[in-house]
């Protein structure tokens, strides 16, 4: 019964970003069906259905759309819809017969929205990529990452899920509203390259300002600052240290049995590397949860750096309910949380076709 509960959702089988909007959609309370292909696309995992979680919370038909009948299959349920998403790459639904065209004309209402990485259009629209190239042609990449070294790729939670599904899922969201007031749907072209380059937006502010220097370890957020970085402790393991405000530094520096004479300016940025070099001295004295252990009452922005496995297992995730068992699994709970209309996950992940006369049938049509 989340807030989205009666708004239908018509998922075509993909990879990467697709699969984590359908899921965002289903948690937030909408009928969410998938038509998968007789055969699973290259990309995906070895089909152990269990453990793609992204999979979770929604019904499954198979259908090929190269196949008459199962082209109109899929028309059918299109027009039964009030969202259709596809990551194909541009043109492949319009040679299909799947276009937005043929989709909204038998369908008014429908919000289409398409996922790709470089955009309908514009001279990289049919190159391939994945998360890592999109991230670096944004600039992202260039700027995370140790001064000296290599960028670092943060996982593909930029370019795959902030910048893409999540940029998805809001554009849906956007244009749900607005069909509500015109009773027209319309096309929602999300490219992930455009949803990181929004991310940066404050960092290219930044840029402009002529107060970030577009070098790495070079910046306040990006490790070159001595209060914001990652330490490691004496057994191996990291903390990470957030003390941006003057109020934050001279808690860590209480935690830390220091004073301002101790360390160098924080206003010299020459000396940065300096000061980041005796506190990570300082840090390797102790342990990881020994400092966390000294920190304790001190509002510090001083955290541990956990593993994916003790992160499910943390009193603070615990407390929040932050993961939740679904068929023996213990899944990330939906988020955002809403007071009155509270999200959910509905189903285990979906094998391919699971629940199809069922979904067929609540949709309308014959199974």
């Amino acid at each position: 019964m989340g807030p989205l509960h009666g708004v239908k959702v018509l998922e075509i089988e993909a990879i990467g970003p697709v699969p984590w909007c359908g899921m965002m959609l289903s948690d937030l309370g909408a009928d969410v069906v998938r038509v998968d292909r007789p055969a699973p696309p290259r990309g995906l995992p070895p089909p152990d259905d269990r453990f793609i979680f992204a999979r979770r919370g929604r019904r499954a038909v198979v259908a090929d759309l190269k196949d008459p009948d199962g082209l109109a299959l899929v028309r059918d349920l299109a027009a039964r819809a009030d969202v259709l998403i596809e990551g194909m790459r541009p043109g492949v639904m319009e040679r299909l017969g799947l276009g937005p065209d043929v989709c909204l004309a038998a369908n008014p209402r429908l919000i289409y929205g398409r996922m790709t990485g470089w955009g309908q259009d514009g001279p990289l629209a049919q190159a391939a990529g994945h998360d890592i190239n999109y991230i670096a042609m944004a600039g992202a990449l260039h700027a995370i990452g140790p001064a000296g070294a290599a960028p670092v790729p943060p996982l593909n939670l930029l370019g795959d899920y902030g910048g893409g599904a999540m940029l998805l899922a809001l554009g849906i969201c956007a244009a749900l509203v607005e069909a509500r007031l015109s009773g027209r749907g319309q096309v929602v072209d999300a490219a992930m390259i455009d949803g990181v380059t929004s991310l940066m937006t404050p960092l290219f502010g930044q840029l402009a300002a002529g107060i970030w220097q577009d070098q790495r370890g070079a910046n306040t957020l990006d490790g070159g600052a001595p209060w914001y970085g990652v330490y490691e402790t004496a057994d191996g393991r990291h903390v990470a240290v957030g003390a941006v405000e003057p109020q934050f530094y001279a808690a860590l520096l209480q935690g830390l049995g220091l004073t301002e004479d101790d360390l160098p300016p924080r206003s010299d940025r020459s000396r940065w590397p300096e000061g980041r070099a005796r506190l990570a001295a300082i840090f390797r004295t102790r342990s990881r949860d020994a400092w966390v252990a000294a920190f304790a009452g001190i509002d510090a922005c001083l955290s541990p750096v956990l593993s994916l496995a003790e992160a499910q297992v943390h009193p603070a995730a615990q407390a929040r309910a932050a993961f939740v068992a679904v068929d023996g699994q213990m899944h990330p709970a939906p988020a955002p949380r809403f007071s009155r209309t509270v999200a959910g996950i509905s189903r285990p992940p979906a094998g391919r076709g699971d629940g199809a006369e069922d979904a067929l049938r609540d949709w309308g049509l014959r199974p």
